[in-house]
């Protein structure tokens, strides 16, 4: 069972209303008393009705100074508590019902406190993250320049961009500004540094600019935005059920380090178009995995704080995509993003 251990520290005089949203949420709950006229509640917590409970805590408590909530994930509780459509608990009555999709992808998705803990850890621009952005992408660049892909992988798995990545689509999707503005920048001070990291090893190591492992982050395709929307969801629903990071690492820079560091390579190897090419690749990547991750956190029932603002981004971005795309097909119709034009262009042709 996929569980949490709630604690929640109220005033005494509050705990009356308490006790009526527990039985909502909880399984289970205890009170004691501790020192500094609190009361304590010990809830045991199935995750899917974590991130409602937090919501009614939040909606009732959060005027109150003393109020505060603990959150833990609980590995195992004997007895088992069985999650059964017999055992669901009931809503409040100012609460919609899940949609059957919702009721699907909620089942064991972290709450939204959780999620935004995860990430904001990762949105500040401190050395550590600079100094991973750097090695992550030299050993993409030299992973590539010498075709190695496991190398490739390997930078992957460091996945210093997927911080910022995840907190824009969440951002997003929660329409929190604040979030938002970190998170891109954060990403973008992060996208030039792997950037600049390329054009370095262009400039110092002989290149073959033919290698299938830097060619192939040249050529923009409709398979690579297929590849990129798989990336984002695959990447989003991995997260946000607290899967290992390395693991969404993976998902996620396959569409976003790669082509950052190749269009640095080509850049500093004196090859500006080809290098651009790696950029627009970079761009079509980015836009698509956050399309991908906004759906699939409104599938998973991330509650938005507004649905017009919400709406609004996705079809901004959406534009963005189409725009992109068009571009895309318009470059492949007139050959300029085909294997022929690139390798006549490397070749000198």
């Amino acid at each position: 069972m996929s569980a949490r251990l709630v604690q929640i520290y109220l005033p005494e005089d509050r705990v009356a209303l308490l006790e009526k949203i527990l039985p909502l949420h909880t399984r289970h709950f205890w009170r004691e008393t501790v020192p500094g006229s609190q009361e304590k509640y010990t809830c045991i917590v199935q995750q899917r009705y974590t991130e409602r409970l937090l919501a009614e805590l939040d909606a009732n408590f959060a005027s109150v100074p003393s109020f505060t909530a603990h959150v833990a994930q609980l590995e195992a509780v004997v007895p088992a508590v069985e999650e059964t459509p017999g055992t669901e608990l009931p809503l409040s009555t100012d609460l919609e019902p899940p949609t059957p999709l919702e009721r699907f992808f909620s089942r064991d998705r972290l709450s939204t406190d959780e999620l935004y803990d995860d990430i904001e850890e990762s949105l500040h621009i401190r050395p550590s993250y600079l100094l991973t952005v750097v090695l992550s992408a030299i050993i993409a660049g030299l992973g590539m320049r010498s075709g190695q892909t496991a190398v490739v992988i390997g930078a992957m798995i460091i996945a210093p961009l997927l911080g910022p990545t995840m907190g824009l689509a969440l951002a997003a999707t929660l329409g929190n500004a604040k979030l938002g503005k970190q998170a891109a920048a954060t990403l973008a001070i992060g996208c030039l540094l792997a950037v600049v990291s390329g054009i370095a090893i262009g400039l110092i190591v002989f290149i073959d600019p033919l290698v299938p492992e830097l060619k192939n982050r040249t050529l923009v395709q409709p398979a690579d935005i297929a590849l990129a929307l798989a990336c984002g969801a695959a990447g989003v629903l991995a997260f946000s059920r607290g899967a290992s990071l390395s693991l969404v690492g993976v998902m996620v820079a396959v569409a976003l380090v790669p082509p950052l560091t190749a269009a640095g390579i080509y850049l500093g190897a004196g090859l500006p178009q080809v290098g651009l090419s790696a950029l627009f690749l970079f761009t079509i990547n980015l836009v698509c995995v956050n399309v991908a991750g906004i759906v699939m956190f409104l599938a998973q029932g991330l509650p938005p704080k507004s649905w017009r603002i919400t709406t609004g981004i996705v079809l901004v971005w959406g534009v963005i995509l189409t725009l992109l795309g068009s571009m895309m097909a318009g470059r492949v119709f007139l050959g300029l993003g085909s294997w022929s034009s690139i390798i006549g262009y490397l070749g000198g042709g």
